[in-house]
């Protein structure tokens, strides 16, 4: 099997699959609305080399609802929206990244793993390729869905502003 690496474009807001070098898949995404960063309560998409540490929510229905990274029992429509227009919605499924450069996106007050950085599914409504998230990166929840289904938990992942 090639070595597979998601080059994720801030400038672009588009996340690529690669297999071998060569691009397999592209989505449009949401990165932060805070621009590129790593510093913890920034708000930024953090930059760099990381790898997924932790891939949540297998087999779940599409619209699950997570806090703090576990299901929620809901599952998002438009009236659970208008019940709770405060929530930042984390659905479908989870890739918990963690960063893996030292000093920069790794560690102290710059872990990206600390800071709860994901790639994550969010309501169907939400604009893509435009930088609207508090840090994640946000997709639409089909696009997710296939994603995580060709990816694993130590995939390399590259965040490039």
């Amino acid at each position: 099997m090639s070595e597979r690496l998601i080059r994720i474009s801030i400038p672009e807001q588009r996340l690529m699959v690669l297999e071998g070098g060569e691009p397999v898949a592209s989505y449009p995404v949401s990165t932060a609305r805070n621009g590129p960063g790593e510093r913890c309560g920034s708000g930024c998409t953090p930059r760099g080399w990381h790898r997924i540490r932790i891939k949540i929510g297998a087999g779940l229905p599409l619209n699950t609802v997570f806090v703090g990274r576990r299901p929620t029992g809901e599952l998002y429509d438009a009236a659970l929206a208008a019940r709770h227009p405060e929530r930042d919605w984390i659905l479908t499924r989870i890739l918990w990244l963690t960063g893996l450069e030292a000093g920069f996106n790794r560690g102290g007050d710059r872990d990206t793993l600390r800071r709860y950085i994901y790639v994550h599914g969010c309501p169907d409504e939400a604009p893509m390729g435009i930088p609207l998230s508090h840090g994640c990166i946000r997709m639409r929840n089909e696009d997710l869905l296939e994603l995580f289904e060709q990816t694993a938990a130590g995939d390399r992942v590259f965040i490039a502003a």
